[in-house]
């Protein structure tokens, strides 16, 4: 049983499925929090023995993270596996370490010469099957150590690319300096290393600025539940749910 907005009404009955086999639910992770933060909170609200969930978000980033409890999280695969799409923004005319707006700009570069259809006719160029490198500062691994701890110590490694499928970008808007546009791609996708690349084949650097994930397959943000929404859920509930 998922639980969504659609369905919040039935959080007792929700609730006691995940308690017998387990269950989905939908949730609109709040900027500023790690993914782990969600599924901790989470857990410890209904004490859930197993949660997961299918798809990491950046702390700066918000947006739809789909959890998996119990005997639910044998289907993480599954569910990671979904095509994803995002609403992004980008900062073009300088970098950041991180490919991000969470590190201080550098390389400044003038704009000015810049046009909407140079900028637009970029971008678009990266729909397609095509290779990546995973940012520096993320959570894939490198010989078992998570590359961001690397980073942390200085010690950046050589990074293989991987293959990623881009399946369209629409809803393209330029305001310089920033541009945002609407993304749908496969597992594996960064669109910190997206904005980057961007920057390098425009030869003026450009950060992620904003990311909001809309969709995970057919589920979509809109029927998900804040953190509050499912705190109300379980406080209209009333009840001690253990041992889940």
């Amino acid at each position: 049983m998922v639980l969504s907005k659609d369905n919040a009404k039935d959080f007792p009955i929700w609730l006691d499925k995940v308690k017998a086999e387990g269950g989905i639910l939908l949730v609109d992770k709040p900027e500023k929090w790690t993914s782990f933060d969600v599924v901790k909170k989470i857990r410890n609200l209904i004490q859930a023995k197993k949660v997961g969930h299918t798809g990491t978000l950046d702390p700066f980033a918000t947006g739809l993270l789909i959890l998996l409890f119990n005997n639910f999280t044998k289907f993480q695969n599954q569910y990671q596996n979904l095509p994803k799409t995002y609403f992004a923004t980008i900062k073009l005319g300088a970098t950041t370490e991180t490919y991000d707006v969470t590190a201080p700009e550098e390389n400044p570069k003038d704009i000015s010469s810049l046009n909407n259809e140079t900028v637009i006719n970029v971008i678009k160029s990266f729909v397609g099957i095509r290779e990546q490198k995973p940012p520096i500062f993320s959570a894939k691994k490198y010989n078992g150590e998570r590359l961001y701890k690397l980073a942390r110590k200085k010690l950046f490694v050589e990074i293989q690319p991987t293959i990623i499928e881009i399946f369209k970008i629409e809803k393209i808007n330029i305001s310089f300096p920033y541009v945002s546009f609407i993304i749908e791609c496969s597992k594996g996708t960064y669109i910190r290393s997206l904005a980057h690349d961007i920057g390098v084949e425009l030869g003026v650097g450009a950060y992620l600025s904003s990311l909001r994930r809309l969709k995970i397959g057919g589920f979509i943000v809109e029927k998900a539940l804040s953190i509050k929404d499912f705190e109300k859920c379980l406080n209209f509930v009333g009840k001690n749910y253990e041992n889940l």
